[in-house]
């Protein structure tokens, strides 16, 4: 990929930066070659990559390198776009929002500092992986179960800052960071809630502060760069049950939500319940062109048939439950005569106890994963996928209305159904995957176009998506139009006070800084082709 500079700086300034920066963190950790450049762009990219490019990528190894490379960026106005481990996949992976910004990488940053048993939590830094905490914990034979997404190859600390979901108790992963280390946009260190005492024993067990709480001011946010967190574990189960309902029909999410959600309420439930649709299951079955080999989206009479022929029902339920094993008998007593009111079948039941097997691989249990990757090969060449991924309150009647407003519009795209909920408990969450060759330009022109539309109307109905791919960042934070944009102008604000060079992630989750305002409309994917 070609040098693309950020604006505002000169090649002058850009080569006085880097060269500045080998000086902090050693010339092999500043990144910018043609090559290295290509590294850091979106692998997933709905189009050219080159609409999100990265300058360069610098990878400070320590805490105090951070700061020092923050402090030279704002001596030669040189934005920087912070990243993990860069594996935030459908949503930009590494590439900034502003074009030509630095790739903050820190992911050489990947201490575990602390892992404690006995009050289940860790301390982490951002270049942790959920494959890393696992093995950590397996080695030393702990008590103690992560809570892991979909795709398990990323950061912990950048998945939790990203808002991003899982699949046991513990699934809001946000909700379980309990005390940050943030360098803030001039240098300056900052430590939260109990943290911000020298050497207090609390700092990862208490969840609030002392006068305003600011732990998640930092998650999806331009406002620093998190260095360290504490993170909360489950602690290890004595026993586990797992009940399977194949749901037969598609508007049976209707009920399924309203049965669910009120155990889930109600605490009964402890466990975030996933509930795919069929296509769910088909993507790890083969390729599209093996069920339906045309371009047009599979029609309903062959959704039918491959239901028949595989055994399927158009949704799957599968409800964990967790703890004493007598306890587990009498909640799945409950769940299950719920469930009977509606589906006169009995679930299939998978027991596990300590120290059973576990076959496979278990999201539900804790255990990484990197499979759900496999849905980028349904539909061939060199398959990709984006999400689009509404927020709705957790009842049959706005589910199905957001069901059935997502199913139309992407029916009037020619593009498959593939969605999917999950119940977090008042709450449920929309994932409609969005696949695609990202070599066929019709296509992904098409599935750009869809994304509009997907976003525009379903904002018209009063429902607003939790997250999106960075070249969407704006669309969809115009969607929060509560008093002119509230949110946005007060995000503004704080942004401009902290961070008047702009330096930290301009453009993040829509928020701009004056001295970036102008880029707000170029760096823009929405109704681009």
């Amino acid at each position: 990929m070609k040098l693309h500079l950020p604006p505002r700086v000169s090649p002058k300034q850009f080569d006085a930066m880097l060269q500045a920066a080998a000086g902090v963190v050693g010339k092999d950790w500043v990144m910018a070659t043609d090559a290295d450049r290509d590294a850091y762009s979106d692998i997933y990219a709905p189009g050219n990559p080159e609409e999100w490019p990265a300058s360069a990528a610098i990878a400070p190894g320590s805490v105090e390198e951070v700061r020092a490379i923050v402090r030279l960026a704002n001596q030669y106005k040189t934005p920087l776009w912070p990243v993990a481990r860069g594996k935030n996949l459908g949503y930009g992976t590494a590439a900034p929002r502003l074009p030509g910004s630095i790739v903050l990488d820190l992911g050489r940053m990947n201490r575990i500092l602390e892992l404690d048993p006995k009050l289940a939590y860790c301390v982490v830094e951002p270049g942790v992986g959920f494959f890393d905490l696992y093995d950590a914990i397996q080695r030393e034979k702990l008590p103690l179960w992560l809570s892991v997404p979909g795709n398990a190859w990323g950061s912990v600390l950048g998945n939790a800052l990203e808002h991003g979901i899982g699949y046991t108790p513990y699934g809001l992963h946000a909700r379980n960071l309990c005390g940050i280390e943030a360098v803030l946009p001039d240098g300056d260190l900052m430590r939260t809630g109990m943290g911000a005492m020298k050497d207090n024993p609390a700092w990862h067990l208490f969840p609030m502060s002392y006068g305003p709480t600011f732990d998640l001011a930092f998650s999806q946010s331009n406002l620093g760069v998190v260095t360290k967190a504490g993170v909360w574990l489950q602690p290890a189960p004595e026993s586990s049950l797992e009940l399977v309902w194949d749901i037969p029909n598609e508007d049976d999410i209707g009920w399924v939500v309203d049965t669910i959600a009120p155990l889930k309420i109600s605490g009964l439930v402890d466990q975030n319940v996933f509930i795919p649709s069929w296509l769910g299951k088909m993507v790890l079955k083969g390729q599209r062109k093996d069920f339906w080999d045309k371009p047009s989206a599979i029609p309903e009479w062959r959704v039918q048939e491959l239901l028949k022929e595989h055994k399927l029902g158009y949704w799957q339920v599968a409800l964990r439950l967790y703890g004493e094993e007598g306890v587990v008998k009498a909640k799945a007593e409950v769940v299950k005569a719920a469930m009977k009111r509606n589906i006169d079948v009995a679930p299939a039941e998978h027991w596990w106890h300590t120290g059973d097997y576990i076959h496979g691989v278990e999201t539900t249990m804790g255990i990484p994963s990197a499979v759900p990757l496999q849905m980028s090969d349904w539909v061939g060449g060199r398959g990709a996928h984006m999400g689009f991924s509404p927020v709705v309150p957790a009842t049959g009647r706005h589910v199905l209305d957001q069901k059935q407003r997502s199913r139309r519009i992407i029916a009037e795209f020619d593009v498959d159904f593939y969605a999917s909920f999950t119940i977090g408990g008042r709450f449920a969450n929309n994932v409609n995957m969005l696949m695609y060759d990202r070599d066929n330009a019709e296509e992904v022109a098409r599935m750009r176009r869809l994304f509009d539309a997907l976003i525009k109307e379903t904002a018209k109905a009063g429902y607003a998506e939790y997250r999106t791919h960075l070249g969407w960042m704006d669309p969809v934070m115009d969607t929060f139009d509560f008093n002119d944009n509230a949110l946005r102008r007060f995000g503004e604000k704080v942004k401009n006070a902290l961070d008047p060079n702009g330096i930290i992630a301009p453009g993040k989750q829509g928020i701009w800084p004056a001295a970036y305002a102008d880029a707000r409309a170029k760096a823009n994917a929405g109704g681009k082709a």
